[in-house]
């Protein structure tokens, strides 16, 4: 082989290693928030908690407000004219998981910033982008009640519509975005341990003989939902979440001093959101 060869496949072997490289490496920072787990991280970029821990060379379960983590996801540069649910929308993921990653909680992008994109990875072969669009295949078959390819849970037409009925119920002459938020309430305690798992569950919860919505008890629920709240209802669903994170919401007039002791992530209108 004489040296001209040798030095081309040498050059050639350098570029495919390069391209390699840049195509498999999927680390990003995360920055943990006070509210943040290891569990609660893995379940966001969608990677076993021991794997997180090798990644990072932890030792217990531990994480602080503040600190950086790497993870295993893509990162995506905003353009300009981007929007958060364009991209989500583009990587088939939630605007909301896409705000959590980021901890984005309104709708102003800069040009030039770069986002974590939660569960999303680089694709090496047309083997493994085959097998990952039989996997969401296989998923979206799987979830069959779910009415929307870009909600961040599963739910029935019957669901939709008791979701849409509590809007009605409770923030009817309210500002639109205070209506998503209460449909963000509602999905934000249905992706948490501490409440049912399911929309119904959440709406109809008792405890310690206390509804949690007040319309269940009252009978409000049981009036039609209107059009606009039908529509937020759908925006909720599919992420978007003006509560910023809350589990409850109360109107200003209210009295109860528990319910105002608690962490207060937004108010709009009337509505204010806490958790």
């Amino acid at each position: 082989m004489n040296k001209n060869m040798k030095a081309t496949i040498l050059i050639m072997s350098l570029i495919i290693s390069t391209l390699l490289f840049s195509t498999t490496s999927s680390a990003a920072k995360y920055k943990v928030t006070e509210t943040d787990s290891l569990y609660k991280i893995s379940t966001l970029f969608k990677i076993s908690v021991s794997k997180l821990k090798a990644m990072n060379h932890l030792t217990s379960d531990e994480v602080y407000p503040g600190q950086t983590l790497t993870v295993s996801a893509k990162t995506y540069t905003v353009k300009a004219g981007d929007t958060l649910y364009k991209i989500a929308k583009r990587y088939g993921i939630s605007v909301n998981t896409l705000r959590k990653a980021n901890n984005i909680w309104n709708d102003n992008l800069v040009a030039g910033k770069k986002l974590i994109l939660p569960g999303v990875k680089p694709q090496n072969t047309t083997q493994t982008t085959t097998k990952s669009k039989t996997t969401s295949t296989n998923t979206s078959i799987a979830k069959e009640t779910s009415l929307s390819s870009n909600a961040v849970i599963s739910y029935s037409k019957e669901e939709l519509d008791l979701l849409a009925r509590l809007i009605t119920a409770e923030a009817s002459g309210q500002p639109y975005q205070a209506m998503v938020g209460v449909g963000g309430v509602v999905v934000n305690r249905v992706q948490s341990k501490e409440w049912p798992s399911t929309i119904k569950g959440v709406i109809n919860h008792v405890s310690g003989g206390y509804y949690q919505f007040s319309p269940v008890k009252n009978g409000y629920i049981n009036h039609p939902a209107t059009d606009i709240a039908i529509k937020a209802a759908k925006e909720a669903l599919n992420g978007s979440d003006p509560s910023k994170g809350a589990t409850f919401y109360f109107d200003d007039s209210s009295k109860n001093t528990w319910l105002w002791s608690k962490p207060i992530f937004a108010r709009i209108g009337a509505m204010v959101f806490a958790k």
